[in-house]
């Protein structure tokens, strides 16, 4: 059983992110960057699964700059056996990232494809539904446990009212949740390791996938500040603020 794992070079979590001051983007110059933390569980549970016995091999691509390598060396250094980068220069979108996701499932014939939930960036929540539709698999998104038997996926997910589980056949598309595991860190003599093994670099035009964005950023803006909290002197002076001034009431 052949699992393949897509990671995300993102702007790392513990870093405050800056709006560029024309407000075209996010500035990421001179900023530390890491796999997106939903991708860093989804690889983690894909390794869990060669170690139980059950995969053969796990397969970490990235799509993005040649910067890109990095992440997929770290995505190697947890337990990957081998990556691929598809290089592109042209910011790639929820849509391009599936239909290049597709054309590498096409050619390497995975048997499950795990991938995070959302990219903690744009946060989209929208490869891995459109890599299931485009291959026609079936998807079981948002995943807190995931067993593979017998050609069957069990997963279970959170949804508002508790817990579902779902079953459905192979090969499938699994998303994963935060739940679903606490990844390891990653050691000295893997990340060592993790240098020599393989990583092929294709081009999108390679894949036959057009990339060209669709959609247009117009303007990017932090978020308004919030105005600093104020003392009242009684529960009638509370009311009459939050009716009169805040207005929620």
């Amino acid at each position: 059983m052949k699992i393949l794992v897509p990671v995300k070079r993102v702007v790392d979590y513990n870093v405050k992110v800056r709006v560029k001051a024309d407000g075209t983007g996010v500035d990421i110059a001179n900023v530390k960057m890491s796999m997106n933390p939903f991708d860093e569980i989804a690889v983690e549970e894909a390794v869990r699964l060669k170690e139980a016995g059950i995969a053969t091999e796990v397969v970490a691509v990235s799509c993005g700059v040649a910067a890109c390598q990095e992440t997929i060396r770290a995505a190697m250094a947890i337990g990957a056996d081998r990556g691929i980068l598809v290089e592109s220069e042209i910011e790639l979108q929820p849509l391009a990232v599936a239909k290049l996701l597709k054309a590498l499932c096409d050619k390497e014939q995975p048997t499950v494809v795990i991938c995070g939930k959302q990219a903690i960036d744009d946060d989209s929540n929208q490869t891995g539904q459109m890599l299931a539709a485009l291959l026609g698999w079936p998807q079981a998104t948002f995943a807190s446990k995931v067993q593979l038997a017998d050609g069957v996926a069990s997963v279970m997910r959170e949804i508002d009212g508790g817990l579902e589980t779902l079953e459905m056949k192979l090969p499938a598309v699994v998303t994963t949740d935060l739940r679903l595991n606490e990844p390891r860190y990653a050691t000295l003599p893997n990340i060592m390791k993790a240098k020599k093994k393989p990583l092929d670099i294709v081009k999108p035009a390679d894949l036959g996938v057009d990339v060209t964005p669709r959609l247009a950023t117009l303007k990017v803006a932090e978020p308004p500040k919030r105005s600093a909290g104020v003392r009242v002197a009684d529960v009638a002076q509370l009311v009459d603020k939050l009716k009169n001034e805040a207005k929620v009431i």
